[in-house]
C-alpha cells in the first residue's frame, strides 16, 4: 500500500503496485504534512496544520482518535511494535502516545532547537532520530533517559529520514546530499551529491537502488553502489518526495511534495 499526505488535507491510500485509489481519510481541516501506515497496514496516522495528529483504521477509513496539539504537527510515525505513535512539529517537542491508552497524557521530550521536520523510532524503539526545519544535523534521542545522546552532522537541514525495515541502515536527505548511515554506529557508509536540491530519499537494498526527489520536479533512481542515475521520471509540480512501501513491490513510486511515507 501507499499512503500520501497532501496540502488539500485529503490523505489517500492507494495500491502501491498499480497506483489505484483505495480511499481517502477525511476529517482534517488543514494541510496534511505527514502520513504513515503501521507495519501490517492495519492503521494509519496523519499530522496536520490543523494542530492535530489523527489515528485511522486503514481498512475501513474510520477516524479512531484525534491527538490535539497546540501548534502545527509536522511529523508522525509508528513504533516498530505498533504500540506507540511519535509526533513532532512547530512546538519543538516530541510526543510519544500509548496507542493502548490513547486518552493518557503523552511522554514528552524537550530540547529541539527549532520546529521538528521529521522524526523516526530506531533501535527497537529505544532511540529516536529527528531533524529540524531551520537547523542542521540529526539529533539522536534516548527514549529511556529523555536526553539527546548525539548529533549527526550535516551540511544543511535534513528534510527526510528513512530507516530500513531491518533497522540496520538510515537514509537521509539534506541540501543536494543523500547519505546512507550504519544505524548501529551512526557512521556514514556512503554519501552521494546530486545535481538538484533533494527533499526526500528512499532505498531498496535488494535492488541496489535509491530514489530521490526534489525541487527539479523529477524523481531519480540511482545505483547505490556507484551513484549513477539508472532511471528518471517527471510528472510532479512544485517538487516531489519519494515514498516508502508497506509490503513487497518492484515498482518505483513517488509522492507529491510534502511528506509521503508508508
Amino acid at each position: 500500500f501507499l499512503i500520501s499526505s497532501s496540502k488539500d488535507g485529503q490523505p489517500m491510500l492507494r495500491n502501491a503496485e498499480t497506483g489505484d485509489w483505495i480511499g481517502t481519510f477525511e476529517g482534517h481541516k488543514g494541510c496534511v504534512w505527514s502520513a504513515t501506515l503501521n507495519a501490517p497496514a492495519t492503521h494509519a496516522a496523519t499530522a496536520s496544520a490543523d494542530f492535530s495528529a489523527r489515528l485511522w483504521n486503514a481498512i475501513t477509513g474510520d477516524e479512531l482518535h484525534v491527538f490535539q496539539h497546540k501548534h502545527i504537527c509536522k511529523s508522525v510515525s509508528f513504533s516498530d511494535d505498533c504500540q506507540k505513535l511519535l509526533t513532532g512539529g512547530s512546538e519543538k517537542l516530541l510526543r510519544i502516545y500509548d496507542l493502548g491508552n490513547v486518552d493518557a497524557e503523552p511522554y514528552v521530550m524537550q530540547g529541539s532547537p527549532s520546529q521538528i521536520r521529521t522524526a523516526q523510532f530506531t533501535a527497537e524503539d529505544t532511540l529516536i532520530m529527528s531533524s529540524c526545519a531551520d537547523d542542521k544535523g540529526i539529533r539522536v534521542w534516548d527514549v529511556r533517559t529523555n536526553t539527546i545522546v548525539t548529533t549527526l552532522g550535516t551540511d544543511s537541514p535534513v528534510t527526510s529520514i528513512e530507516i530500513t525495515d531491518d533497522g540496520r541502515y538510515i537514509t537521509t536527505a539534506d541540501g543536494k546530499t543523500v547519505t546512507f548511515f550504519d544505524a548501529m554506529t551512526f557512521t556514514p557508509v556512503w554519501k552521494r551529491t546530486m545535481g538538484y536540491e533533494v527533499e526526500s530519499a528512499s532505498v531498496c537494498i535488494k535492488n541496489d537502488v535509491f530514489v530521490a526527489g526534489g525541487t527539479d520536479m523529477w524523481v531519480h533512481a540511482h545505483s547505490m553502489s556507484t551513484g549513477e542515475e539508472v532511471d528518471c521520471g517527471k510528472g510532479h509540480r512544485g517538487g516531489s518526495r519519494p515514498s516508502e512501501v508497506r509490503g513487497s513491490s518492484t515498482s518505483t513510486i513517488s509522492g507529491k511534495r510534502r511528506k509521503v511515507s508508508l
